[in-house]
């Protein structure tokens, strides 16, 4: 038992500090008018989302024949 090796798997470390950094660096060189543009996607999508209605239809089993 003590000679089996164990696998470990080591999975890299997460660099979020990174990857925000670089996110903000895209972001900056972004126009007024693209930064516009997303927004106003973003809020009409909003308001689609807050208007929505879930609906469900019964599932109604076929009859055999």
């Amino acid at each position: 038992m003590e000679d089996k090796k164990i696998n470990i798997v080591s999975e890299p470390t997460a660099d979020y500090e990174k990857a925000e950094m670089d996110l903000l660096k895209l972001a900056l060189t972004r126009s007024y008018t693209e930064r516009f543009l997303i927004m106003t996607r973003l809020m009409k999508m909003d308001m689609m989302f807050r208007k929505a209605k879930i609906t469900h239809k019964p599932f109604i089993e076929p009859k055999n024949i």
